[in-house]
């Protein structure tokens, strides 16, 4: 008995353990394997789902676009080291992310780092792998099929490179602009889907269609068009299962799919849009579909914002939708039309607002605008988005983006900067720049000043003028020329003060129009604070760049020919421009030129790491000093780092550039309206290679980390 009694518990005893290692495993195991095909997510009716702890789970995918740049670089440098990747990695997961969405081939130690950091973690990062075609080929063939198919071989060779690298089995040699090099780590279970392409140019679409009127079927083994495809839909069919096929082939597995569309280009017709580009041609992703072979499945991935195009802020049926809260909301009202005729899951793959100074574009029902938005106004504005996104019925939604991006350029900044030394400072001007839930801010610990009212960080700094009145003080980083006044004796909030500056020598205004204000220098700005409540910057009216491009150049607007002339004495408010004038063809009326005043200054707290935080202040005032900052482009600095200008605007037919010496600046406190002459002083600043930043989480990451959360089972 006492044998019988030892095997059964020896036999017990294995089968427990047993037990136990099978259920580790299981939980371990995140890949599903059916008749010998591996796969790590699928689609399903209009959902996505993950495979983890041998079940396939319904997901709403939450997560963030990356690019490849930090400041100093340019995208194709490819600068970001394995130990920043790291970091972000750290920073994403616990902002409650599920995803994180690259638009290209990485560097090796990106994948690298990914499967590190996933060996940590219970939940892993989840990666979109992008496959990227190059924009430039794009505009120049304007045909997927021209030049022997040029632009569909490139697309499928750098997908199947791709496959071999998220396998761990790649060496892509060195090529300028591209990442290289020997891919080692197997990261296949952590990559749930393919999104191929970018957000495709209208005409690169017509063209196509019109060039191959015979090329409008395709039938592979895993995708196929239907019998209304077009041509760009074969085109786009024909790469997809390639790459599919070749994963299969070589490695049996097999994982969702999807290309890369926008509203531009989406199957919905918008009779109210003024751009007739906007809505010239569909890309459909109904057109494709999977076949039985194709069990990971195919899904639809648009890239949505609330403010363009231009039908998202005048089409009638949407800016009458009314939301699940009760509310007018055209964003959404885009959201459910466009779903409502897919018959696949859809991801909204690219979302955002930019916590930018500079804005770019309005949106006019809700005010979620292309910038001039705070860090908090993006985290709340990303959240509602998310949230429409969700109760639209979508698979995820990918916010755009993890980290500001120094190098980008936006449409009404891009005539007044260097392009060549963008990514050498910050231009906060240029809402492109800010769209990211990571700041890079100058310094390389914390900023050189900030207006917040604590004067400490000037302790040793000279004035670079003093009178009876007040002390001038002046400093400079990437993104400023920041400016101080004290004065003893007279309320700042109470009284005017004036402050001009000079950046272009033999032009500006000696005084100005229809008061007693004079000046020792000829000055091209003065900034007037009243308070509080009231402060701008204007510009001579002969170096106003709005008024030069859109009024004289462009002739969008009328003309002025006291502009053209100089020391008039005149100064005007600072704009940039949002939209055109517009004719809405539905509605049959034209909506005016529209433009931004970005020369009123904002009072509050400048320092990020105070609890009354406004990442929109410009300038902090007490009764005895003042603190301001004022972004390098809204002086016509150009580059700040090689010290540029923009020229004399009249001496060119378009913008030119010259280098900047020295600059003038003066104050003076206006008490009782009596105005003298403002004495003004030479001052510079130094010119820099490479530009110092530190990272910074803005106050949408902690807003946008509690949204997330939400969404997680």
């Amino acid at each position: 008995m006492k044998k019988i009694i030892v095997i059964t518990g020896f036999s017990l005893g294995f089968i427990i353990l047993s037990f136990l290692l099978i259920n580790v495993f299981k939980k371990n195991d995140d890949v599903y394997t059916e008749n010998d095909i591996s796969m790590v997510a699928i689609t399903k009716d209009k959902s996505f789902q993950i495979y983890k702890n041998g079940n396939f789970k319904s997901t709403f995918l939450t997560g963030v676009n990356m690019g490849s740049a930090i400041p100093g670089t340019f995208p194709g440098e490819l600068a970001i080291s394995k130990e920043m990747y790291l970091e972000w990695f750290r920073y994403i997961h616990d902002m409650n992310a599920d995803v994180i969405r690259v638009y290209t081939t990485m560097m090796p130690h990106f994948y690298e780092a990914l499967y590190e950091f996933n060996q940590t973690e219970n939940d892993p990062l989840y990666l979109m792998q992008g496959v990227w075609l190059n924009e430039e080929d794009i505009f120049d063939i304007n045909d997927a099929f021209a030049e022997e198919e040029k632009l569909k071989n490139d697309l499928i060779i750098d997908g199947i490179d791709l496959v071999n690298i998220i396998h761990g089995n790649a060496v892509l040699e060195p090529k300028p602009g591209f990442a290289s090099g020997e891919y080692t780590y197997d990261v296949s279970k952590y990559v749930i889907g393919w999104i191929i392409g970018v957000e495709w140019s209208p005409n690169f679409v017509l063209n196509t269609n019109e060039n191959n009127p015979d090329k409008t079927s395709f039938l592979g083994s895993y995708l196929q068009t239907t019998e209304d495809a077009s041509p760009f839909e074969a085109f786009l069919t024909e790469v997809g299962n390639d790459i599919i096929q070749y994963e299969v082939d070589n490695y049996k597995f097999m994982r969702p799919l999807s290309f890369v569309n926008w509203p531009t280009t989406d199957h919905l017709t918008h009779p109210n849009e003024p751009d007739q580009i906007e809505d010239l041609v569909e890309v459909n992703m109904n057109h494709i579909s999977k076949t039985l072979a194709y069990t990971a499945g195919f899904f639809a991935s648009f890239h949505i914002y609330p403010y363009y195009p231009e039908f998202l802020n005048y089409s009638l049926e949407y800016k009458e939708f009314i939301d699940h809260r009760g509310n007018v909301n055209a964003y959404q009202g885009y959201l459910k039309a466009l779903i409502d005729k897919l018959d696949m899951p859809v991801i909204v793959a690219e979302f955002g607002v930019p916590a930018s100074r500079g804005k770019t574009h309005e949106d006019i029902n809700q005010g979620f605008n292309q910038g001039n938005l705070s860090e908090t106004e993006q985290g709340e504005v990303l959240s509602y988005l998310l949230e429409d996104i969700y109760e639209s019925g979508y698979a995820g939604g990918l916010v755009f983006s993890w980290q500001d991006e120094w190098f980008k350029r936006t449409w009404n900044t891009m005539d007044f900067d260097l392009p060549s030394r963008r990514p050498f400072w910050s231009n906060i001007q240029t809402n492109e720049q800010y769209f990211g839930l990571l700041a890079f801010d100058p310094g390389e610990e914390e900023r050189v000043r900030y207006v917040d009212g604590a004067l400490e960080d000037w302790k040793d700094e000279a004035p670079i003028y003093s009178d009876d009145e007040l002390d001038l003080y002046t400093s400079y980083d990437e993104r400023y020329l920041y400016i101080r006044v004290d004065t003893n004796s007279i309320d700042l909030l109470t009284n005017q003060l004036i402050i001009p500056i000079s950046t272009i020598e033999n032009q500006g205004n000696t005084s100005i129009n229809n008061t007693e204000v004079e000046f020792s220098h000829a000055a091209d700005f003065y900034i007037s604070i009243q308070g509080k409540d009231y402060a701008e910057i204007f510009v001579d009216a002969y170096y106003d760049k709005f008024y030069y491009l859109f009024h004289e150049k462009l002739e969008m607007l009328e003309k002025n020919p006291f502009y053209r002339m100089e020391n008039s004495g005149i100064f005007n408010s600072i704009y940039q421009a949002l939209s055109a004038e517009l004719y809405l063809p539905e509605e049959n009326i034209t909506i005016p030129f529209m433009k931004h005043n970005t020369g009123l200054l904002a009072h509050g707290n400048g320092n990020p790491m105070d609890d009354t935080y406004y990442s929109l202040s410009d300038y902090y005032i007490t009764s005895n000093s003042v603190e301001i900052q004022i972004p390098w482009l809204l002086l016509n600095i150009s580059d700040p780092s090689t010290k540029m200008r923009l020229a004399n605007l009249y001496d060119d037919e378009w913008f030119s550039f010259e280098a900047v010496e020295d600059i003038y600046i003066g104050a003076s406190i206006i008490e009782n309206n009596v105005a003298n002459t403002i004495f003004m002083v030479s001052n510079t600043w130094d010119s820099w290679q490479t530009p110092s930043y530190h990272m910074r989480l803005k106050q949408s990451y902690y807003i946008l980390k509690d949204a997330f959360a939400s969404y997680n089972d």
